[in-house]
């Protein structure tokens, strides 16, 4: 089975502000550094290291190719690597990374560039459902209680029970997911994430692996001290592991 994942890597970071960019040289989160290396090869190795994943497609600005080419170079990534022209949006940038995958590719799993600490484990789960089922992403119930709101006035409480917090990877049949994304197209859809997209189709229900809290995306200031911790986390339990 051949299983293709794609890294949409072509944002700007606007929510990362000024501030982060002053203090780290970049507000493109996915550039930003963790222990002297830059989020997206912590993401990158993830799933190079998931026997399930036959090679990593990373949607990028035309300026980002050579410099992000020559890290992956460096980091000696044990699975074929290919970076593409990505878009002014995440979905066009996916987009355009489809059309980069040969026609042989059975699943194709799509994964936000600043989500670093998705755990092998999960990544295996959710590409055997969508495997079965033909679609499956990885999400999380919310712990806090939810309102639906009209302004400022709450009108319901949602059952949480009936919720989940979308995560990534979010997995598809490949000829499913390139169907999503033509219909996308011709309606002028833009969608939040892929599954979405495949919800349009409405020919597979889309599926939910459980994920973890621990699958943090990295999209403001706060969150890099979130993520110096799970990576100090990561690093004593691989030493702990040898």
């Amino acid at each position: 089975m051949k299983v293709s994942v794609i890294i949409p890597a072509a944002g700007l970071g606007t929510r990362m502000g000024r501030a982060a960019a002053e203090k780290t040289g970049t507000s493109r989160k996915q550039f930003m550094q963790l222990d002297n290396e830059p989020i997206l090869l912590y993401t990158i190795r993830k799933f190079a290291a998931s026997p399930e994943v036959s090679e990593i497609v990373v949607a990028l600005r035309g300026e980002d190719a050579k410099w992000v080419t020559d890290t992956i170079a460096r980091a000696r990534i044990t699975k074929p690597v290919r970076v593409v022209e990505g878009g002014d949006s995440r979905q066009h940038s996916v987009r355009n990374a489809l059309a980069a995958l040969a026609p042989d590719t059975d699943l194709v799993a799509v994964h936000d560039a600043v989500r670093p600490f998705i755990d092998l484990e999960t990544i295996g789960k959710v590409i055997q459902e969508a495997a079965e089922t033909g679609a499956a992403i990885v999400g999380i119930v919310p712990v806090d209680t939810v309102k639906m709101v009209q302004r400022n006035k709450i009108r319901q409480t949602i059952p949480r029970e009936r919720l989940v917090l979308a995560q990534t990877p979010q997995v598809f049949r490949f000829e499913l997911l390139k169907e999503a994304f033509r219909r996308a197209e011709a309606d002028g859809f833009s969608g939040t994430d892929e599954a979405s997209l495949v919800e349009r189709l409405e020919q597979v229900e889309v599926s939910v692996v459980l994920g973890s809290e621990r699958n943090i995306k990295i999209t403001k200031p706060t969150d890099m001290e979130m993520a110096r911790m799970l990576l100090a986390q990561e690093t004593v339990v691989g030493e702990g592991a040898h």
